[in-house]
């Protein structure tokens, strides 16, 4: 087992609190030293109580589902014999109403595309079953409950 940790940290300064317009903008601390700027979604706290430059946490689950899928399709082509060359994952999350005034992330879309060079390339039904694979393996996948679809795409490199 292993445990994963870091620490969000708010402060209210000077701002009111009860009436509701206080900032949502905090920060996200992490064992390797990483600070992440965050704050909820403009799309659920308007702006200026919102950061819209900040990550908000349906966009971090969203980042974590498409990071996990990478670093096992890369494990996973290397284990194969592939070279992947670029990956990039123009990655969805869609929040939707699931009842009783709650929401949820309800969709997860992947959409990697990839491109590959070397001497053995893969095709079509290869990439289709590392995706698999690497979904199956993928521990943030398997902890949420939204639908996490694979939609990608990959070509040889020029």
């Amino acid at each position: 087992m292993a445990l994963h940790a870091c620490n969000v940290e708010w402060q209210r300064g000077d701002q009111p609190f009860t009436d509701n317009r206080y900032s949502r903008a905090h920060r996200w601390r992490f064992d390797g030293g990483a600070v992440v700027a965050a704050s909820s979604s403009p799309h659920s706290v308007r702006v200026p109580f919102s950061d819209p430059a900040a990550v908000d946490p349906e966009e971090a689950l969203l980042a974590a589902v498409s990071s996990c899928h990478m670093l096992w399709f890369l494990s996973l082509a290397a284990q194969a014999g592939l070279v992947v060359d670029r990956y990039e994952d123009a990655a969805e999350a869609v929040l939707g109403d699931i009842g009783g005034g709650r929401h949820a992330i309800t969709r997860v879309t992947l959409r990697p595309r990839l491109t590959f060079s070397g001497a053995q390339l893969p095709d079509d039904v290869q990439v289709e079953a590392l995706h698999h694979a690497a979904h199956e393996r993928c521990d943030i996948a398997n902890s949420i409950r939204a639908e996490v679809r694979v939609e990608g795409s990959w070509q040889p490199a020029a």
